[in-house]
């Protein structure tokens, strides 16, 4: 874990830099402000930047940074690669699009969601899209849309930048970020790389917690703009990474990633196409895992190295079909297989040599349309359609499912009234469907160890119904939103967990519903406090029990001061007790446990702008190192050298310093 890697001593001299006004002569505006909790600015869409500071701790991976905004928690399973949670809905219910690409990670298991690929300073915006109130990203996204998204710069004339910060901390922690680019209106380039350190960490009480990790990535693109209004863009990515997980026997000792896709732009086309977008891309992740590189040495040691391969691509024109009315239209597919190979004992040593098993191949395509319509200059209606066709086969010996092909149908819509109630007010309210086969996760599922094998690969797909609505208020020194939710889920597919090595995937119908809501009022000119809320519910109506894996209510305040040279801010993080649990039944990522305890955290934080273009900010999270864990996070698991506890323990108190720096 602590090999030394050229990018890291690279941005040593430029994070030494920041400290001087000096070095930030013709650099880009830095922000100052500390992000906290991004709020809702537009009905069911939080939009943040991941470069901006923030407290707690800047994040390493997509999951951390995710858990930030109201809605979300993630459930651990040590120092990284968590899974992001939203409304009590995990893994696939999830879309996550890394510049319009989807990336499933190969991990049985999920050491490797999506957001595992995900350094978010690599990226210029985060959205966030709450609900089945989309078409356009994708099928079966019943919780929502999250996109992490990069913008080409807008260049008159020759330009060039750099953007560099490095964050250091305790537990080992610390992470660069180096960005740099060239271009003028004709072309430009641009790349960046990324690095992430940590050792374990120690929960409040002392205890280390098997968690260090090690991840970096290299990405750029290539684009040429011969005209405004066209763009055609090369982009390619590489990372890699090993990562200690406390919740169960192994580890993840590569999680090699490799990228390449093209985009084309073409704006104002005529009166009627506003806009036409293509896109194809494919990428590949090889990920191993063992019993015996991070860990004490076992008695017979095993490694597996499971891998996936997909393509995928999309078409989409924006129609202008009069002054009112927009529509956008495409379709896009998406193909990718799965394979495995594993060894016990001697054979680990040439494992990579043995020939890989494929086990399943998947192939989803589909076509959208949506429609907004301006009804008058207060209200509109935002509508879409979807149809998508899937097919999965299972490639898998000895199965009762074996060389079984699974075709499915999906369909989803929306209807959505926004109103601008008054200059000060947005109201909102859409009802959403959306359907989803069973991903590959659920599908592997083995409920027992007879011969054949069990298998779950024919299980129903998902289907839910859902009615979001809310306000958005912003009058003076006051910001306000809530959005409130109910849903309803026919054949929900939920995991128990049988044994250690045997679970079942089986349908179960739900009911989920629940609010979000935040508050910011600005105390004159340098002061400001907010507040945040989450709260869901979920029932299992076909048991009448408690729905697995949600997350309890969750409340956050803040201050802050910000003279735009100096600030500081405090945050309070408050946690219900969950007493609502179904023992052994849960999702792909994790089951329930039992009970847990409420909890209170207290961050603080500060910053100084020394010039233009540098930025110093240093923060404590968890200041009275508690011992707590959150209710959603996997059980711990037996590693020698480390206590066992009930949950994966949060970190403890940890303090960090962070000095970013930008050169134009």
């Amino acid at each position: 874990m602590n090999r030394p890697t050229p990018l890291r001593y690279a941005l040593l001299p430029l994070a030494i830099a920041c400290a001087f006004p000096a070095a930030a002569e013709g650099s880009t505006t830095l922000g100052q402000v500390v992000v906290t909790a991004p709020a809702m600015e537009a009905p069911l869409t939080v939009t943040t930047d991941p470069r901006a500071p923030r407290q707690p701790v800047p994040a390493h991976d997509g999951a951390d940074y995710l858990k930030n905004i109201t809605g979300f928690s993630v459930i651990r399973k040590g120092g990284t690669d968590g899974d992001p949670v939203f409304r009590g809905m995990a893994a696939s219910r999830l879309g996550i699009l890394l510049d319009g690409e989807m990336i499933l990670g190969g991990c049985g298991m999920r050491m490797d969601p999506p957001t595992a690929y995900v350094f978010p300073e690599a990226f210029d915006r985060i959205t966030v899209l709450k609900g089945p109130q989309t078409v356009k990203y994708g099928p079966g996204n019943s919780a929502g849309v999250v996109l992490f998204e990069r913008a080409p710069k807008v260049r008159t004339g020759f330009s060039s930048y750099l953007d560099a910060s490095a964050l250091v901390g305790n537990f080992g922690r610390n992470d660069q970020v180096l960005e740099a680019g060239v271009g003028n209106e004709k072309y430009y380039a641009e790349i960046t790389g990324t690095h992430a350190h940590a050792q374990d960490y120690r929960d409040g009480s002392g205890r280390k917690v098997h968690s260090a990790y090690d991840r970096w990535s290299t990405s750029g693109a290539i684009g040429l703009t011969p005209d405004k209004d066209t763009r055609l863009e090369l982009t390619f990515a590489k990372s890699d990474g090993q990562a200690a997980y406390a919740d169960r026997t192994m580890d993840g000792v590569k999680f090699d990633r490799s990228n390449v896709g093209l985009k084309f732009e073409k704006s104002r086309i005529s009166p009627l196409i506003a806009k036409l977008e293509a896109q194809v891309y494919y990428n590949y992740v090889d990920h191993v895992m063992d019993n015996y590189s991070l860990r004490p040495q076992p008695p017979t040691k095993m490694v597996n190295n499971p891998d996936r391969e997909t393509r995928g691509g999309r078409v989409a024109a924006t129609l202008d079909l009069s002054p009112r009315t927009r529509l956008e239209t495409g379709v896009d597919f998406q193909t990718n297989e799965h394979t495995l190979r594993s060894a016990s004992g001697a054979a680990v040593a040439s494992y990579d040599s043995k020939a890989r098993t494929a086990d399943m191949r998947f192939f989803t395509w589909g076509v959208f349309g949506e429609l907004s319509h301006e009804l008058d200059a207060a209200n509109r209606l935002i509508g879409g359609l979807r149809v998508d066709f899937t097919k999965a086969q299972d490639q898998r010996s000895g199965r009762t499912t074996s060389g079984v092909t699974d075709n499915d149908t999906l369909k989803a819509g929306f209807l959505r009234w926004e109103n601008a109630f008054a200059p000060t007010t947005t109201l909102y309210a859409g009802l959403g469907h959306t359907e989803r086969a069973p991903d590959y996760w659920e599908r592997a599922k083995s409920p027992d160890t007879s011969s054949p094998l069990g298998s779950t690969f024919l299980i129903k797909p998902e289907k839910t119904t859902q009615l979001d609505a809310g306000t958005i208020y912003a009058a003076g020194p006051v910001r306000a939103s809530a959005s409130l939710f109910y849903a309803k889920h026919k054949d929900f597919i939920q995991i128990h967990q049988l044994t250690a090595t045997t679970a079942e995937a089986l349908n179960v119908d739900a009911t989920t519903y629940g609010a979000e809501a935040d508050l910011s009022y600005a105390l004159g000119r340098f002061w400001k406090t907010y507040g945040t809320l989450a709260w869901t519910h979920g029932e299992n109506d076909s048991t009448n029990k408690p729905l697995s894996q949600i997350a309890p209510l969750e409340g956050r305040l803040g201050a802050g001061y910000d003279d735009k040279v100096w600030s500081a801010g405090a945050l309070l993080r408050l946690v219900q007790g969950q007493k609502r649990f179904d023992k052994n039944y849960g999702n792909i990522v994790g089951q329930d446990i039992g009970a847990s305890s409420g909890f209170g955290i207290v961050s603080l934080n500060a910053a100084y702008k020394p010039g233009k273009g540098s930025l110093i900010s240093v923060g404590v999270d968890n200041l009275f190192d508690k011992t707590y864990a959150e209710f959603i996070s996997r059980g711990g698991a037996t590693i020698g050298g480390f206590t066992q506890t009930t949950r994966v323990n949060e970190p403890g108190r940890t303090v960090w310093l962070k000095a970013n720096i930008a050169f134009k």
